[in-house]
């Protein structure tokens, strides 16, 4: 699941996403991309319950891996602009 948190979720959405956790825990494998911490997971999905069980979940025997720096999407795009902002002088 991609970008967690991008767009608001509903209390009904959250609810939903919450089963879909649980049927998956301990069962298969699922990655999640968020650029939000997990301390904002209460605000992302209207409740803090229901952010909790999500999070409970899916932390246990998780793997997170924390990436700071640019975006990879934009790596070749920022080339192109600095080498165009370079060359336009």
């Amino acid at each position: 699941m991609d970008e967690v948190g991008y767009l608001p979720i509903d209390i009904d959405t959250a609810n939903i996403f919450f089963q879909l956790i649980s049927k998956r825990y301990e069962k298969h494998s699922t990655i999640i991309t968020t650029n939000m911490p997990f301390s904002s997971w209460g605000e992302v999905f209207g409740s803090a319950t229901i952010a909790n069980a999500i999070l409970d979940r899916l932390l246990h025997h998780s793997h997170v891996i924390s990436i700071k720096g640019p975006s990879y999407r934009l790596k070749s795009k920022m080339k192109y602009f600095n080498s165009s902002s370079n060359t336009s002088s």
